[in-house]
């Protein structure tokens, strides 16, 4: 069964809980859909192992070739029955995932099972009763957040009643309103000079650039909007406090920053995160604040997270912990952009060029000089010649594509093919004219840059080919025949990275091609951020596998070191990386095979460690090149040690030579005291 049988053989499917985006139903109801998919879904649960009674509701996704089985061991005997495991099939890439609740807290729940069950069941009547027991109650008046089990038992608390065998009954215990006294969460609103940190982001994945309209879900004073109002951008927002009264309007790019960790209230958090969800109609952003344990424990516990010196309430992060939690909360995918800043995409279209533009290259290319005239005798080379900067712009196309551009893909393609006849022919006839060296390079570059870009989608869930942009299937078919062989040439280059004599091969290699780097043989790689697509593709590959669990560089990392034989990665940021000694000031480590990121920061600057023989990471033909190099090569003199490989130096004993030897930094020049 291919993708388009299976979408309309799910639409014509009459039983069961009918959703937007999903239909669920109970194993029992399964006569009662397309006799094809009765014989479909257990033959998925035999292929992925599964046996049969370790499922009894199928959730089929209407827009996408995937399926889910589900098991819900209570279904008959529980009013709102927990789900126990999940196992989610991609039809699309032949994988699948298996979730288990079995030890959770606070498990997925089910309501109005009525709906799920075919029209004659016995239960049905019962269940309907249970399910209108409830909305006499008010249970269901906001469904964002009842779908988990401590929520629903919360609400049910709140609304007066609770549960005795599976019934709703009144209580007698009077349930105290969710506002937290002492905690002044109005105070965790900053003033802030510039965009945000996830605005930075946006704006640098090109959500920023008008195509898009904007909500700020919780934008405290307003500071981003502001901003983006003045760049002519269609951004509104919502704050409880500081902009209660405007509406919270559906938008393509909904902004939820640095919100769910000033709320207390676990259920409060949960519906603030659903609620910007439904608003999104493309990609929600969602940004945390992250801390580690030492850091953490400075502060006054309260509830799972801590009051700050400000009196307000912070629930810190992992990494790993806010990934888990997003995709827990709305089932969907979340893709790590920056340290506790995610994408999760409602546009799935949307969500494949992302991940395509996020590893291609922007090729600055050189002007191309007009060919030289040619024979008379050759027509159509002769009406090139004629209309030299026609076909000028469509070489440039080619390049920019690697490949010969489609008819949409290139303006002026009806006054091509009436000069000299189909793209294919003009190229041809420009490869005899013009000098391929550059195109060569382009194609090279280009299926570099889509390997990288599918390498990366082996750690997300990706669309079958026939779902992806078009611009895409044109670039796989040009450059490697069809999307399978793509997708084997990609698994095989992200396995390689683990092979360490190749690594510490392709570092080498690196140092001599790379316009400049540190290079310590059996140990790393050093160099500045700006050359990171300058790097073998494999080292690519490596580079960004690390940030896949980090999130994209921020402005502030300057330098990059990749470890040769641990498989980690360091980034790097100081204080003032154009001074002629830069201070460290932060220190990232991801380590790959364990799955962590290390962040050591340096707040007291003395002891921040210097940046020496800072000349090495600087190109020769960069503008400060002659004067750092003089500088280095006298500093390097006055603390004994050599200027042409990577040094590291206490600040303690840096500062110490300085005084001993009377000396002083000022710039790049190094003066008496």
């Amino acid at each position: 069964m291919d993708y388009k049988e299976f979408k309309a053989q799910v639409k014509n499917i009459s039983v069961g809980k009918q959703l937007p985006d999903a239909v669920y139903f109970h194993r029992d109801a399964i006569a009662s859909i397309p006799l094809v998919l009765q014989k479909f879904i257990p033959a998925v649960a035999k292929a992925v192992n599964l046996p049969d009674e370790e499922w009894n509701l199928v959730k089929l996704f209407k827009n996408e070739f995937r399926l889910s089985l589900l098991y819900y061991p209570d279904f008959y005997s529980d009013s709102y029955p927990a789900l126990e495991q999940s196992l989610n099939v991609d039809l699309s890439k032949l994988s699948h995932k298996v979730t288990c609740y079995r030890c959770s807290e606070n498990p997925p729940i089910l309501h109005r099972k009525e709906t799920m069950l075919p029209p004659d069941n016995e239960h049905i009547a019962l269940f309907r009763e249970i399910t209108e027991e409830g909305e006499r109650a008010g249970l269901y008046e906001n469904t964002r957040t009842i779908g988990f089990r401590r929520s629903w038992l919360n609400l049910i608390a709140k609304k007066g009643f609770e549960l005795i065998d599976g019934r709703l009954h009144r209580s007698d215990v009077k349930v105290e309103g969710k506002q937290e006294i002492g905690i002044d969460r109005h105070r965790t609103a900053l003033v802030r000079h510039e965009l945000s940190a996830p605005m930075k982001l946006l704006a640098k994945s090109g959500f920023l650039d008008g195509r898009y309209s904007i909500f700020d879900y919780g934008c405290g004073r307003g500071d981003d909007l502001r901003e983006l109002e003045a760049h002519g951008l269609d951004a509104l927002g919502w704050d409880p406090t500081y902009q209660p009264d405007i509406e919270k309007v559906q938008s393509d790019v909904v902004n939820i920053g640095f919100v769910l960790n000033v709320i207390e209230d676990k259920d409060e958090r949960l519906e603030a995160l659903l609620s910007a969800w439904e608003l999104s109609q493309k990609v929600l952003v969602v940004s945390v604040m992250l801390a580690n344990e030492s850091y953490i424990a400075q502060f006054k516990p309260y509830k799972d997270g801590v009051i700050t010196s400000r009196n307000t309430f912070q629930k810190y992060y992992a990494q790993s912990e806010i990934k888990a939690y997003i995709e827990q909360s709305l089932q969907e995918d979340a893709i790590a952009v920056g340290p506790g800043i995610f994408y999760v995409f409602r546009d799935k279209l949307e969500e494949q060029n992302y991940l395509q533009n996020k590893y291609k290259r922007t090729h600055a290319w050189k002007q191309l000089t007009s060919p030289e005239p040619v024979e008379a005798k050759d027509k159509a080379k002769l009406v090139i010649t004629q209309n030299s900067e026609l076909f000028e712009s469509f070489w440039n196309q080619c390049l920019e594509l690697g490949r010969i551009p489609a008819n949409d893909e290139f303006p002026s393609s009806e006054r091509v093919k009436q000069l000299v006849g189909s793209h294919k022919k003009t190229f041809s006839l420009l490869c005899e004219m013009y000098d391929t060296t550059e195109f060569d390079v382009a194609v090279k570059d280009k299926k570099e840059d889509l390997l990288l870009f599918f390498t990366m989608g082996l750690f997300e869930k990706r669309k079958p080919y026939t779902q992806q942009p078009e611009v895409l299937k044109r670039d796989i078919k040009a450059l490697f025949a069809d999307y399978k062989s793509a997708i084997n040439l990609a698994t095989e280059l992200l396995f390689t990275i683990s092979d360490i004599d190749l690594i510490e091969k392709q570092c080498a290699k690196a140092h001599l091609k790379l316009p400049a780097s540190f290079y310590n043989e059996g140990h790393s790689l050093i160099l500045h951020r700006d050359y990171l697509d300058n790097l073998p593709l494999l080292l690519r590959v490596y580079v960004g596998s690390a940030l896949q669990m980090y999130g994209e560089l921020e402005d502030g990392v300057d330098l990059v070191k990749i470890h040769t034989t641990s498989g980690k990665l360091t980034l790097l940021s100081y204080d003032d990386y154009t001074a002629s000694v830069p201070m460290l000031v932060e220190r990232i480590k991801i380590k790959m095979a364990d799955q962590e990121i290390d962040f050591f920061d340096y707040v007291d600057e003395k002891r921040r460690p210097p940046l020496l023989n800072k000349h090495q990471l600087m190109p020769k033909e960069h503008e400060q090149y002659d004067k750092q190099f003089s500088f280095d090569k006298r500093l390097a003199k006055l603390c004994g040690i050599r200027n042409d490989r990577e040094v590291v130096l206490n600040r303690n004993a840096y500062e110490q030579i300085l005084v001993e030897n009377n000396k002083k930094i000022s710039g790049h020049r190094i003066l008496n005291i």
